[in-house]
């Protein structure tokens, strides 16, 4: 499947890009509602935990590019939560955490603002 780049799509049709972000992160937040109801260690966790880590690794590679339109202290506070989020991912893959709670808050946060 071909991916047109970030910034092309922004370009074309920036009402496109966020209702396509928000989907992502509407999906995000299922993903991490099913997982905290199986648990931490169930396949629908595993499979939150997957897409999650995914989002965040498209998006902190879009963020970092110096060509990304976002004012850097914006592409900053994004690239925080994002580490974050990785980080927090990774807490509860490895058995750190079991605790889906605040993720589901930060990605609810995060949806909520692209309203």
């Amino acid at each position: 499947m071909y991916q047109f780049p970030y910034a092309d799509t922004m370009e074309s049709s920036p009402q496109l890009a966020r209702e396509r972000e928000r989907q992502v992160f509407e999906r995000c937040l299922e993903l991490f509602r099913a997982a905290e109801e199986k648990g931490a260690g169930s396949r629908e966790a595993i499979e939150a935990l997957t897409f999650c880590q995914r989002v965040w690794a498209t998006l902190l590679e879009d963020l970092a590019n110096p060509e990304n339109a976002l004012p850097k202290e914006l592409r900053a506070e994004i690239i925080s939560i994002g580490l974050w989020a990785v980080r927090e991912s990774e807490s509860i893959r490895l058995g750190k955490s079991k605790d889906f709670k605040p993720l589901i808050e930060v990605t609810t946060a995060l949806y909520e603002g692209l309203k």
